[in-house]
């Protein structure tokens, strides 16, 4: 498994390949936190949020990714396959950042989108 410290550093790689464009007014950066954050909509504690964009005044612009909630689902992962995870989440959040500079939503709605079709499996696999 790896460490924290371990996910820290892989973060720092993956950041630091992204084009210097995408960090326009991102003036918290990219950061990861050790916990695991379950998504509130989350039925029998399988839905984690891997990672967030925050926009928040006074605190500004950031992207975190989640150790804990990667560790929940990909721990016993190679090396490899979670830092493959890790940038599809970093790319993903960044993509929020810079539709939220340009007043766009398209990602948001796509992200609603799978959560309704989440709740409607959990619904009808409830009903069963």
């Amino acid at each position: 498994m790896v460490t924290f410290e371990e996910f820290e550093d892989m973060l720092i790689e993956l950041a630091e390949a992204v084009p210097e464009k995408y960090y326009v007014e991102l003036n918290g950066g990219v950061m990861a936190r050790e916990d695991a954050r379950l998504h509130p909509q989350s039925r029998d504690n399988d839905l984690f949020i891997m990672g967030e964009y925050h926009r928040q005044y006074g605190l500004g612009r950031y992207v975190v990714l989640y150790y804990g909630s990667f560790m929940a689902v990909y721990g016993g992962a190679g090396q490899k396959f979670l830092q493959k995870k890790m940038r599809e989440t970093l790319l993903h959040e960044l993509t929020h950042h810079l539709e939220s500079l340009a007043g766009e939503k398209d990602l948001e709605i796509e992200d609603a989108i799978q959560m309704a079709h989440y709740a409607r499996k959990n619904a009808s696999s409830q009903e069963e």
